[in-house]
């Protein structure tokens, strides 16, 4: 179908005239496309991850390690959803993977590695990045592991973010998150929550 702006009209859900680029805390919620449960369940109040929600939950964790600039605080994989405190630090420093020379005194670049400083990421090129490198995962684990199929894609095609102004905001998103589990029964992301 072609574009026509009278019926495809996106309504941005982020805040008006923000830098998304800007140091700092975000909390972020990234559901799965019709909200499937792709990733495991919950048994008792705990989140039991099936292979799949292991693979979502090592991206996770690597991200600070492939992109310079961004911090991971707290996170849960749900069953179909994630919840992350994400950290943007602009100010990276060195660039990506130099390493002092013999003497210490200049960089040298690592072979194939770009050269200068590091480029800053915004939280819009984080979730991009970590929906891209889970979504070719999970394909793969669709093809060759037998992982549950996803309509058409992974992930739905906008999130939810916070901005974390203070530490009490951050703490009460923390507890929010470790205790997401026990309340999956009334989670709204919860498919049987789910008003047709």
């Amino acid at each position: 179908m072609k574009y026509d702006p009278r019926i495809h009209h996106r309504r941005s859900i982020r805040l008006k005239e923000y830098d998304y680029g800007t140091a700092g805390a975000y909390f972020v919620t990234i559901c799965t496309q019709h909200r499937e449960c792709l990733f495991g369940e919950i048994v008792a109040g705990v989140m039991r991850l099936n292979d799949a929600g292991n693979m979502i939950q090592g991206v996770l964790s690597k991200l600070p390690v492939v992109y310079i600039g961004i911090e991971i605080d707290e996170f849960i994989v749900m069953p179909n959803h994630i919840h992350i405190i994400i950290f943007l630090n602009t100010n990276v420093g060195a660039g990506p993977r130099a390493c002092p020379d013999n003497e210490g005194s200049t960089i040298r670049l690592l072979k194939g590695q770009p050269r200068g400083v590091a480029p800053t990421m915004s939280l819009p090129d984080v979730v991009h990045r970590f929906k891209s490198l889970t979504t070719s995962r999970y394909s793969y684990g669709v093809k060759q592991k037998a992982w549950l199929p996803f309509p058409g894609k992974l992930w739905q095609r906008n999130y939810y973010e916070h901005i974390i102004r203070n530490e009490y905001d951050l703490n009460e998103i923390r507890e929010y998150i470790l205790n997401n589990p026990l309340k999956w029964e009334l989670d709204k992301e919860n498919p049987q929550n789910i008003k047709i």
